[in-house]
């Protein structure tokens, strides 16, 4: 059994064949994708295991295509994280079972179910907020409180969240607090129509177009990134629109500061720290990986807990360089 993190996170299985996730470059085997954010699938055309809604969104984010594929020995399960996130229960010849959980959060949200956790012998989960300071509100006391700020709030606003994730679920909380109109960019409205043609829900935004001129009672929902271009200072100024900011990250007065927001909101679409541990004693693995964001700091809480925990270092060639 060999579980390396280079490009992505690969797995040696038994009789020799590789499982490659979420890699720039994969060249596995057999090759997974988690979801479509752009740091968990190649900007190359490639084939991979992944649900169809993944392919979907990816070719429509991206101008090579992402063609999903099957494969026996993976099983997709609903990873809770954004529309279309699966997690990979992957079985080895020898009978052994992994689950690369990708990013996940067991929090049911809007349209989306949590993460099940199944029994497995290897676990390789994330570790995004895996410091014991992470620990995030109740989701649906979160989401009435930034209801009521909608609601309560008659100047225009400006909603930052990544465009495939957060910012659907800003849509949904804008309607239920009836703004006046919700509005948002093109980039964000292609996610929109692709998430509706597969699933239950209708984000009824607005185009948001060079010439709008944002009023009271408005919402403007942009992706995080647009938050770092002068252009969404000079509007909020111009308009009088109040900036908020949402991500997990919020749980830390810096945030706000760090973005330049007039207020934030810890929501988020990953587990918090409390929850990755309850996903890992779900799971109840023989061993556990730990990857991305505090994997140290994860591993070394889980190890102190009784789990043979090791965090995963890119590039590593044994497991002796841990």
């Amino acid at each position: 059994m060999t579980v390396r993190y280079r490009d992505g996170i690969e797995i040696e299985l038994s009789d020799g064949k590789q499982v490659v996730c979420d890699a720039d470059n994969p060249d596995g085997d057999v090759n997974i994708v988690s979801h479509a954010h752009g740091d968990h699938w190649p900007e190359s055309e490639v084939s991979a295991v992944c649900s169809p809604l993944t392919a979907d969104l990816a070719s429509v984010r991206r101008e090579t295509p992402l063609h999903r594929t099957t494969d026996e020995r993976v099983t997709l399960l609903p990873a809770g994280h954004v529309a279309g996130s699966r997690a990979a229960l992957i079985t080895d010849p020898d009978g052994t079972q992994y689950l690369y959980t990708g990013d996940v959060c067991t929090r049911p949200r809007f349209y989306l179910d949590g993460f099940e956790p199944p029994s497995v012998d290897v676990l390789i989960v994330e570790a995004t907020y895996g410091e014991p300071e992470y620990v995030f509100p109740d989701h649906e006391s979160l989401a009435a409180e930034i209801r009521t700020w909608l609601t309560e709030t008659s100047d225009p606003v400006i909603l930052l969240g990544y465009a495939l994730g957060r910012a659907q679920k800003l849509q949904l909380l804008a309607q239920e607090a009836d703004r006046d109109r919700v509005l948002t960019t093109d980039s964000v409205q292609r996610v929109n129509e692709v998430i509706e043609a597969h699933c239950d829900v209708d984000f009824g935004a607005e185009p948001y177009e060079s010439e709008t001129e944002l009023t009271a009672g408005d919402a403007l929902v942009l992706p995080m990134t647009s938050g770092r271009i002068n252009w969404i200072d000079q509007l909020a100024d111009e308009a009088g629109a109040i900036k908020a900011g949402f991500s997990g990250w919020a749980v830390d007065s810096s945030f706000k500061f760090r973005g330049d927001y007039d207020v934030t909101f810890p929501l988020s679409d990953h587990c918090d720290f409390e929850e990755l541990q309850s996903l890992v004693e779900a799971v109840d693995p023989d061993q556990v990986y730990t990857q991305h964001g505090s994997a140290a700091s994860l591993a070394t809480h889980l190890t102190n807990a009784g789990y043979d925990a090791t965090a995963l270092r890119q590039n590593q060639t044994s497991l002796g360089d841990f």
